[in-house]
């Protein structure tokens, strides 16, 4: 995991937002290989194995590998400039790679990928029941197919992105009012959080 994303991440306990403390055990240049993650208000500890960051609880993929290619994913994201972080929740994952190079200098975070995701040097893994990373601090987030027709994580997507910013769906059109849809079509849609 990225050292400096440790500064985005929050406990996911059922608490007012809340940073998290990172003892590290082993660092590999500017990644966090092993380690603990402690919240000061819930006193809860995670573990950091193989730079993966697991608060527990992560879904099972249920959905079809992602139908979208890397360029018409970077373009979606609508992301220029570098700087920040991208969520992919999901199916996308697997692309991170190679969608790295469509986005020079913005850093990836996968949540819930597919196997065979790995933690490296462009992008951190996360595993959990919701996006652990605080509010608002995120430069967008795509949901593969699994989770993009799911208020819930509908609703982690919109709360992890800077207003303004947009979040893309694989699924049916969110039906919440967090967000408010740019555009849709066959199956996938754009969004920005509502304010």
């Amino acid at each position: 995991m990225f050292i400096e994303l440790t500064d985005h991440l929050r406990c996911p306990s059922n608490h007012d937002e809340q940073y998290l403390v990172l003892l590290p055990d082993r660092v590999e240049g500017r990644s966090v290989r092993s380690g603990q993650l402690g919240c000061p208000v819930c006193g809860r500890v995670f573990r950091l194995d193989d730079g993966v960051f697991d608060a527990g609880g992560a879904p099972s993929l249920t959905g079809e590998p992602s139908a979208l290619t890397v360029e018409a994913l970077a373009t979606l994201a609508g992301l220029h400039g570098p700087g920040g972080y991208l969520v992919m929740v999901g199916e996308p994952a697997t692309l991170a790679r190679e969608f790295a190079d469509q986005v020079p200098g913005v850093a990836l975070v996968a949540v819930n990928p597919p196997d065979g995701v790995a933690d490296g040097d462009l992008v951190s893994v996360l595993r959990g029941d919701l996006i652990p990373l605080k509010t608002r601090s995120m430069r967008g987030a795509i949901l593969g197919s699994s989770f993009g027709g799911d208020p819930h994580w509908v609703r982690e997507a919109a709360r992890v992105v800077l207003p303004g910013l947009r979040v893309v769906g694989e699924g049916p059109d969110p039906a919440i009012d967090q967000v408010e849809l740019m555009a849709s079509a066959d199956g996938v849609w754009v969004a920005t959080p509502r304010r």
